[in-house]
């Protein structure tokens, strides 16, 4: 583990080849899992407008269960997004090649939403959990969802603290990473990984 400002970090956050495939994983980690994304309580208000803005062109099953359950259901730990029937977020559709796709990214990448989505979806395969003044960065790797991406990320050389930049820098912040690639610099040395 290595610290960032207020952030502890696992290790294999700074030696993991990481790079999403998603004509090889289809938007697995938007379908598998056992619970939904976790929602912080400042994201609610956008995921309702979001839901307001979309639910038209999400899947059928997607708003029988926000109707009967709501947008949001209490988890474990947090908050979190719904899933029908233990599967799909209710955000998700699918395109031409069965490619899970988020709904609130696509509005977003066609300039319809001005949020691109949960931190937490930004953010996968790293969960963050706060404790006291700490917030700890963890590697959720699951290999049935993941390993096209390591595969890829292995092949063309792409670490995950490269590929979650932009999300790393919208959780925290511009100075916060370039202070995490240096510590990351410093963990592969020391781990033996190559640079």
């Amino acid at each position: 583990m290595f610290q960032v400002q207020h952030t502890v970090i696992s290790d294999d956050i700074a030696t993991f080849r990481f790079a999403c495939d998603l004509l090889r994983c289809k938007g697995g980690c938007c379908v598998v899992g056992d619970a939904g994304a976790p929602v912080t309580q400042n994201e609610i208000p956008v995921l309702n407008k979001a839901w307001r803005l979309l639910q038209d062109e999400l899947r059928p099953r997607a708003r029988e269960v926000v109707r009967a359950e709501g947008l949001i259901r209490n988890g474990y730990k947090a908050p979190e997004l719904n899933c029908t029937d233990g599967a799909e977020c209710v955000f998700v559709s699918y395109d031409e090649k069965g490619i899970a796709i988020c709904g609130i990214q696509k509005a977003w990448m066609e300039d319809r939403f001005e949020w691109i989505k949960p931190l937490s979806c930004h953010l996968f395969p790293v969960r963050a959990v706060k404790v006291g003044n700490l917030e700890y960065l963890n590697l959720e790797y699951v290999p049935s969802l993941c390993g096209a991406a390591c595969e890829r990320g292995s092949s063309e050389g792409i670490y995950l603290s490269d590929f979650l930049e932009n999300a790393l820098i919208r959780a925290y912040g511009a100075a916060w990473y370039a202070e995490f690639l240096t510590a990351c610099e410093e963990v592969r040395i020391k781990t033996g990984v190559a640079v």
